[in-house]
């Protein structure tokens, strides 16, 4: 924030968007700005996850508000596409470590939470509107390129917490349906070490012949992202007219899965 941000009037998303939009037309003290505008929030998350996410995240937005007072950077660059990306990264970075600490630092995302069951909007169409309304005002005060790139800013924060809070160990559910199935379950389980569930379907209703079907033994498997290739070209070596698909999972736990650190 000191380093890329603030100096060059650069925007964030949610309540860290609003205190430096603040900051720069109101000229308040952006550490007061963080505590007062997130406490409505820490409320909420109290009343709604609970008492520890409420003191942890009490404990990061004071940390926050403790750096900007003490800690002095001077302006890194004055490279705009520079400020933007980088700033995201590093901003993005410590959101997601704060995630995976089980709190937040930026109250936006409790009260989309909030505000969503009350409203019957999804919590990333309340955050959008939130994030709207920072990024016209931003406009109108600071220019329209200004905003433009605080948009770059928030794309690239988001993309990078994201990463930190999922991990590129992120869990991945891969589907299999082929003609040998004890082949493919004997190399996920014995060879790959892989724990597997079996569903059982049908195949067939092809064009041209739909009364044809048989049954089928549809394996699914837990994987993280860098074991698709391996394990796609391991089943077809066995069977190369396996149809394979893959789904991506927000959060797996039990069975054999190798370790992953959750927020808890």
């Amino acid at each position: 924030m000191k380093g890329f941000m603030i100096p060059n009037r650069f925007m964030d998303g949610g309540i860290t968007g609003i205190s430096i939009l603040l900051h720069e037309i109101f000229h308040f003290n952006i550490s007061f700005l963080v505590i007062i505008l997130n406490v409505l929030f820490v409320y909420l998350g109290y009343k709604r996850i609970g008492k520890t996410f409420a003191v942890q995240t009490c404990i990061a937005v004071m940390l926050l508000s403790v750096g900007l007072v003490f800690i002095d950077i001077n302006p890194i660059t004055r490279d705009k596409l520079l400020i933007a990306i980088f700033g995201g990264i590093l901003m993005g970075t410590g959101v997601g470590l704060v995630i995976r600490g089980g709190s937040v630092i930026d109250g936006a995302e409790v009260i989309a939470v909030f505000t969503g069951r009350k409203t019957g909007f999804s919590n990333s169409e309340i955050i959008m509107l939130i994030n709207t309304i920072i990024f016209a005002v931003a406009a109108l005060q600071f220019g329209l390129e200004t905003a433009m790139y605080s948009i770059i800013t928030y794309f690239t924060a988001s993309r990078a917490t994201n990463y930190i809070v999922d991990g590129i160990e992120e869990f991945t559910a891969m589907n299999i349906i082929c003609s040998q199935p004890e082949e493919i379950k004997n190399l996920l389980v014995n060879d790959l070490g892989k724990g597997i569930t079996v569903y059982k379907g049908e195949k067939g209703f092809l064009p041209g012949s739909f009364e044809i079907k048989t049954s089928a033994d549809i394996i699914v498997t837990k994987i993280t992202r860098l074991e698709i290739k391996q394990i796609q070209d391991a089943v077809l070596s066995i069977d190369p007219k396996a149809f394979i698909y893959v789904q991506s999972i927000k959060e797996a736990a039990g069975g054999i899965l190798k370790h992953k650190a959750h927020a808890k």
